[in-house]
């Protein structure tokens, strides 16, 4: 539907992660580089097959760890790691190893919480992380995970009114995987955001 700006999107988060690539080289102990970088593979994990994706995500968590090796405290990148493990048990059928993922996810999400404890964004996906085990086997039953990452929303939206039936379970799909998709993209805008604006002091 909106090629051109998935198009977009992909050119714009592959130069954030050739940028960050680059830096990387001149100072490898730049944890909001590291981040950045990894939130631009979170990004471009969605334009991939599911094989790519998960290494992809992977390739993302060790940037991640990496960054939290320099400054342990670095709650972006914790909270990073969560979207990183929800987003890599969306794309595990099998149901063992998906629940496996979603506690590491809610592990780091509780973890981002403890460093900010009002910081929505962190709030909302340790929350919304307890319904994902249930939103998980929705989404295999009907065949959803075995599509790219970048498909998953609307195809949410189109089982939401023509597979479930019921109305609350399909609006919490809908929303679940509208939460994921938008995780994914929060954590890479912030990346660009802060790669291109001047640092404000904290508050």
């Amino acid at each position: 539907m909106n090629t051109d700006a998935e198009f977009g999107r992909l050119l714009l988060f592959e130069q954030i992660r050739k940028d960050a690539e680059e830096t990387y080289k001149l100072n490898p102990s730049d944890a909001d580089n590291l981040t950045r970088w990894g939130g631009a593979l979170l990004e471009l994990a969605q334009f991939h097959s599911i094989s790519d994706a998960k290494q992809m995500l992977q390739d993302a968590i060790t940037k991640f760890e990496e960054a939290l090796s320099i400054e342990p405290k670095k709650d972006e990148a914790v909270w990073c790691i969560g979207n990183a493990y929800t987003s890599f048990a969306f794309l595990t059928p099998d149901e063992t190893e998906a629940k496996q993922n979603f506690d590491l996810a809610a592990h780091f999400f509780q973890q981002a919480v403890d460093e900010q404890p009002d910081n929505p964004h962190y709030l909302k996906s340790l929350d919304m992380t307890t319904k994902a085990p249930q939103l998980h086997a929705e989404v295999h039953k009907h065949g959803l995970g075995s599509q790219p990452m970048g498909a998953v929303e609307p195809a949410a939206a189109s089982s939401s009114s023509k597979v479930v039936k019921n109305k609350k379970n399909s609006d919490a799909k809908y929303d679940m995987m509208g939460w994921v998709i938008l995780a994914i993209g929060v954590v890479a805008w912030v990346g660009f955001a802060k790669a291109n604006a001047p640092v404000s002091p904290p508050r």
